[in-house]
């Protein structure tokens, strides 16, 4: 149980990074940093949800949020 909570951890932890990334290239306006950031996140929030880190839903939410984020920048 313990291993597992610990491999959860790092899951949620890597995916509020990756979200951060983008929400500072956003804050920065920085459009091709901002996409490619995108990417990145949008990888690492579907790996998360396919191991049951994230629900699918809460998954797709996270990755609307911030693609609308860097929408509005472009």
């Amino acid at each position: 149980n313990k291993k597992k909570a610990a491999r959860n951890k790092a899951i949620r932890s890597a995916v509020k990074t990756a979200i951060k990334r983008v929400e500072t290239a956003v804050a920065k306006k920085d459009t091709e940093e901002a996409a490619s950031a995108l990417k990145n996140a949008v990888s690492t929030i579907n790996k998360a949800a396919s191991k049951g880190v994230y629900h699918k839903n809460n998954a797709a939410r996270k990755i609307s949020h911030l693609a609308l984020a860097v929408n509005k920048i472009k």
